[in-house]
């Protein structure tokens, strides 16, 4: 993530910073080889402060690119993934250069390395553009992860807002999807009490406590 205390938050796309990003990139690896994880998040950071963003656009996409390439070189001989993440610049963070789905697709187009993925965060993605039906059928060969909130406390999945998760839960089955999904969210309350949701999602699919039931198999 760079310098939170200097206002970063992430260092991929940001020009002048490409020593810091390699040596927090080296970091991440590190810690990821030691806990077993294959997916780190290769965070964009923000548009410069005072800086117009249409005017540092290019040369923070060119920034991003190079950075991107490295990564997933780095990342490779790990055996790793590399994620993008869009976050909406309407409400969490107006200064973060990447925001939409779109915008990460043509980035790893121009980067052209398969283990760099799209991290999908639906929260961000409603807020952007909504659309989530098509944008997953659009952008699910480039999913590598899908992180889930309501729209738009950022709550549990059935706390009151716009998104029908289980819609979504079972869209993702279908288009195949095997890998995570990320929760999130801040709990409105207790973090346990706060999974309810999930316990009746499982029943609801037949389900008792993540694990198939007698009556299911």
């Amino acid at each position: 993530p760079g310098d939170p205390e200097a206002g970063e938050l992430g260092l991929a796309a940001v020009p002048g910073r490409e020593a810091a990003f390699r040596q927090g990139l080296a970091a991440a690896v590190q810690y990821a080889r030691a806990v077993g994880c294959h997916r780190i998040h290769v965070m964009a950071g923000r548009v410069p402060l005072g800086a117009d963003r249409a005017a540092v656009a290019g040369e923070m996409e060119t920034t991003f690119i190079e950075n991107l390439r490295y990564a997933a070189d780095l990342l490779a001989q790990e055996n790793m993934t590399g994620l993008v993440e869009p976050i909406n610049n309407r409400i969490t963070d107006p200064r973060y250069y990447l925001n939409t789905p779109h915008q990460a697709a043509a980035i790893l187009e121009k980067v052209g390395r398969p283990n760099l993925k799209l991290q999908l965060d639906l929260f961000h993605c409603q807020i952007m553009d909504g659309n989530l039906s098509h944008n997953l059928y659009t952008y699910f060969p480039l999913i590598g992860h899908i992180q889930i909130a309501q729209v738009p406390g950022r709550h549990e999945p059935d706390s009151p807002g716009e998104l029908n998760f289980p819609y979504i839960f079972e869209l993702l089955e279908s288009l195949g999807y095997t890998g995570y999904v990320g929760c999130e969210y801040a709990p409105k309350g207790d973090t346990l009490e706060g999974l309810g949701w999930l316990r009746s999602y499982w029943e609801s699919r037949g389900l008792q406590h993540g694990r198939t039931s007698k009556a299911a198999e």
